[in-house]
């Protein structure tokens, strides 16, 4: 969870809204919580126990996927966050190409993910590492939904 608050502070330093709504984050580490309770969330530390990074699989978000979609042949990637500290060693690329060879070794086809509908600089970094952008869903109750997949 202190990562989860270090990427808050630095999400707000670079003057993006991510993260930033107190109901929005609550149910988020509820969420994340749950995910963590139920063993779908991973942590990368290094050799000193330092965690580095963490990332989360989950169900399909039915609030964007729908079954015209085709949400069981796709691996849901949640929660990626990386340490500053750990920026710049390509290591959120790294986790994404691991989840990835999961996926495929599950006989999926894709890894999907949902984002910050107003974070184009998250939206830009998912392009680069492989993800083609699906469409963006805007329900009233969530901010996220830049929905993108990649094979």
């Amino acid at each position: 969870m202190a990562l989860r608050t270090e990427a808050e502070l630095w999400l707000r330093a670079k003057g993006t809204d991510q993260w930033s709504d107190p109901e929005t984050g609550e149910r988020t580490n509820t969420k994340w919580r749950a995910s963590i309770d139920e063993g779908r969330a991973w942590v990368v530390v290094d050799q000193h126990d330092n965690v580095l990074a963490t990332v989360s699989r989950g169900p399909v978000d039915r609030d964007f996927w729908t079954d015209a979609d085709r949400p069981e042949s796709a691996l849901y990637l949640y929660k990626l966050t990386v340490a500053r500290k750990a920026s710049g060693r390509y290591l959120g690329t790294r986790v994404i190409d691991w989840m990835s060879r999961l996926a495929a070794l599950e006989g999926r086809t894709w890894v999907r993910i949902d984002t910050w509908r107003t974070n184009t600089g998250l939206h830009a970094y998912y392009e680069r590492v492989g993800f083609k952008y699906v469409r963006t869903e805007a329900p009233s109750h969530r901010r996220s939904g830049w929905l993108a997949q990649r094979r």
